[in-house]
């Protein structure tokens, strides 16, 4: 498949969004990437369903919501009728799995389960065949601006096996968490297919020329 960028905004600059959106659109980002974070799953408190209706009139890329949530199925249509075209939740907040996972596709989003650095890829062995992506993160949720976990490259080899084990091509890999400039073309060669970056890209002198950098180099 075609290799794809998912700027994260958590990083961008929050006085200047709309600008940075259009100039991320206009650099050849191929998704948005927003990640939500409710203080209590994670230690930090970010935005919700009213910012992403605002993101979702801005651009017609697709947005990616990452639910770092306690209880996700409590408000999970809020985010659909925000206009997430992705949704990806972590396995250990939800009763339930497989159930919201068949909501969120019946809603024609695309849906995903998100792994910690310390949670196996065995944990999808029951749920990947009605999976449409998995998203590994790279550092542990919470912050941006964190570094890269190495030993996860190690997970997608593991991932790798299991969708070729279970003959689902069509679930791909993102990953997200310390991608930069420095190390997105060991991170591409591993097999990630969707790559989130935030502060490489927001942090950056400047962004255009960075995503066409990452773009690129994937």
């Amino acid at each position: 498949m075609k290799k794809l960028l998912a700027p994260s905004l958590l990083s961008a600059d929050f006085l200047h969004l709309e600008d940075q959106i259009r100039l991320t659109e206009e650099a050849g980002a191929d998704i948005l990437h927003l990640d939500i974070m409710d203080g209590h799953y994670v230690p930090n408190l970010t935005f919700g369903p009213p910012l992403i209706e605002k993101i979702r009139q801005l651009t017609d890329l697709p947005l990616d919501v990452h639910l770092m949530i306690t209880n996700p199925e409590e408000t999970i249509d809020m985010y659909i009728d925000a206009g997430a075209d992705w949704i990806s939740v972590h396995p250990e907040t939800v009763r339930h799995l497989h159930r919201l996972i068949s909501h969120i596709k019946d809603q024609n989003v695309k849906a995903g389960v998100v792994l910690n650095p310390a949670t196996p890829v065995s944990c999808l062995q029951d749920i990947l065949p009605v999976l449409d992506y998995v998203l590994l993160m790279s550092v542990n949720p919470g912050f941006g601006g964190q570094h890269f976990i190495p030993d996860v490259l190690k997970k997608v080899d593991a991932f790798l096996r299991l969708r070729e084990q279970q003959a689902c091509p069509q679930v791909k890999l993102e990953m997200d968490g310390g991608i930069n400039r420095a190390n997105i073309a060991e991170i591409s060669k591993a097999g990630v297919e969707i790559f989130v970056a935030g502060s490489a890209i927001y942090h950056s002198e400047n962004i255009a020329e960075t995503i066409l950098f990452m773009k690129k180099t994937l």
